[in-house]
């Protein structure tokens, strides 16, 4: 209704209520990476939201989809893509692609993502509706993320969009020495995570406490 109301008008709608998403939920709150605000500006999250939810796409809280799953808060996504330290040369994995909005941002800052899903729906929805918006630098696998995608490491950067117990040890082992992994880690309490290989081992910093689903080793029960 509120589409047809507006006419020609709602994708300049759309994109106004963008622009004072990156200015209220995302600058005011320290995000200054030039590269991370373009891509937020250019990747719609409207397109990535369940349709009756259109309309609130660029409010501040994370969002239902399928299969009990969410899509992140707009700032969320672009501080863990800040903390990522892109330039555009790198090769990235993601576990969790969900809807295909954080893809999407990571696909507009790296040479090349990977990305894991572990729904079937989930992941074939979204790698149809990226093809459709014309990313041509992602690969897609469904499979269980905390195993990583050995044969493709190692990785510059690897972003974790569910929590885990502890950072899984196949993620830390397919970083290059100096990639960045972020990740959310905790059960009930999580912490957001920036862990940093070195020639010596790892560094561990803590950025912020969030709240994220579950990460999942297998499919849930059907009932």
């Amino acid at each position: 209704m509120f589409k047809e109301l507006l006419g020609k008008k709602y994708d300049d709608y759309l994109a106004f209520i963008r622009a004072q998403m990156i200015k209220d939920q995302i600058v005011s709150r320290g995000v200054k990476d030039q590269r991370v605000l373009a891509a937020m500006h250019k990747v719609c999250r409207h397109c990535f939201v369940p349709e009756d939810l259109v309309t609130r796409a660029y409010e501040d809280y994370p969002m239902p989809i399928e299969n009990g799953q969410t899509i992140s808060q707009p700032y969320i996504v672009a501080l863990m893509s800040e903390l990522l330290g892109l330039d555009g040369t790198e090769r990235v994995l993601e576990i969790g692609t969900g809807t295909g909005y954080q893809t999407a941002v990571l696909a507009e800052l790296a040479a090349g993502v990977d990305t894991i899903e572990l729904f079937p729906d989930l992941a074939g929805e979204s790698k149809a509706k990226l093809d459709k918006l014309g990313y041509r630098n992602i690969n897609f696998r469904t499979a269980n993320g905390a195993a990583g995608w050995p044969e493709r490491a190692p990785y510059a950067a690897i972003i974790v969009t569910c929590a885990a117990k502890n950072a899984p040890p196949a993620l830390l082992e397919q970083l290059k020495e100096g990639g960045r992994l972020v990740i959310p880690v905790g059960e009930g309490e999580q912490e957001l995570k920036l862990i940093t290989k070195t020639a010596s081992g790892f560094t561990e910093e803590a950025v912020c406490s969030v709240r994220f689903v579950p990460m999942l080793d297998a499919l849930p029960a059907q009932k």
